[in-house]
């Protein structure tokens, strides 16, 4: 409990030292910077992360199975250096799928979880926590200080890619906007984010090397998918269906264009 409140102070201050700095017309990216590396050693993402590892070793479900021989690529039961290679094609379901609907998919066969139990709760917030965002965090900190290596050997994974890169460059909605309106060019920024350019490979690395993230502004951690429909939400597109293969597109070919990095998530964001 003392951990959890000392956590959620610091989260706080974080957010409150933000705030200020933008009032004072300070440099807030590299004050925010500043703060994150202070913070390092108690992102409050290790909540989740311990809550997920509980939650993957814990027999659950209608067949009361844990997760612990889900095969996320690597081998069943093989968690350690996974995430760094998804997306990825998989031949027992036929599809190409990332971290999240592997994950859900691993729940429906070994724990008897439907799909529509385990999309319930997509996101956390006031009052609940869902199991998904813990499970991920769990998932991908197995996964830092490894080199992110998706391949796209695999035609279906080639095809992917190729869906993800169209639907990242396609404009519409009422703004006609994009994703590369904020993420094609260099020095562009939002409120006090600023936006990297995700064609090129210094800003697709470093972006996607850091997600999921805890938010300091809502409280939460959050997942690539919950990111990627945030993006659609500001374009004023419908939303992204949850795990739909657009939404796997998009996660293609940002992973792959992040091909090289060292994975460092779950990171802190504002």
């Amino acid at each position: 409990m003392y951990r959890r409140l000392c956590l959620a102070a610091v989260a706080g201050a974080l957010a409150i030292a933000a705030n200020a700095a933008q009032a004072q017309g300070n440099d807030t990216a590299s004050e925010i910077e500043k703060y994150r590396q202070a913070l390092a050693d108690g992102n409050p993402a290790e909540l989740w992360e311990a809550r997920g590892e509980a939650m993957w070793k814990e027999a659950r479900g209608p067949k009361k199975a844990s997760l612990e021989k889900c095969d996320l690529g690597m081998g069943p039961g093989v968690v350690k250096g996974a995430y760094a290679h998804l997306p990825r094609y998989f031949a027992d379901t036929g599809r190409v799928m990332d971290l999240e609907t592997r994950i859900f998919h691993c729940m429906g066969t070994l724990q008897g979880i439907s799909e529509a139990e385990s999309h319930k709760v997509l996101f956390g917030g006031p009052g609940h926590r869902a199991d998904i965002e813990a499970l991920t965090a769990y998932v991908t900190s197995e996964s830092k200080g490894t080199v992110i290596n998706v391949s796209l050997t695999d035609p279906h994974m080639k095809q992917m890619y190729a869906i993800g890169e169209k639907i990242f460059f396609y404009r519409g909605g009422p703004h006609d906007f994009a994703c590369a309106t904020c993420h094609g060019e260099d020095n562009k920024r939002i409120r006090l984010q600023d936006l990297p350019d995700l064609t090129k490979k210094a800003g697709a690395q470093k972006a996607y090397s850091t997600w999921p993230a805890y938010r300091v502004s809502q409280g939460e951690l959050r997942t690539m998918q919950w990111r990627l429909n945030d993006c659609f939400r500001q374009q004023r597109f419908p939303d992204l269906v949850y795990g739909s293969p657009a939404s796997i597109a998009l996660t293609t070919y940002l992973a792959y264009n992040a091909n090289g990095a060292v994975y460092d998530g779950p990171a802190l964001k504002r």
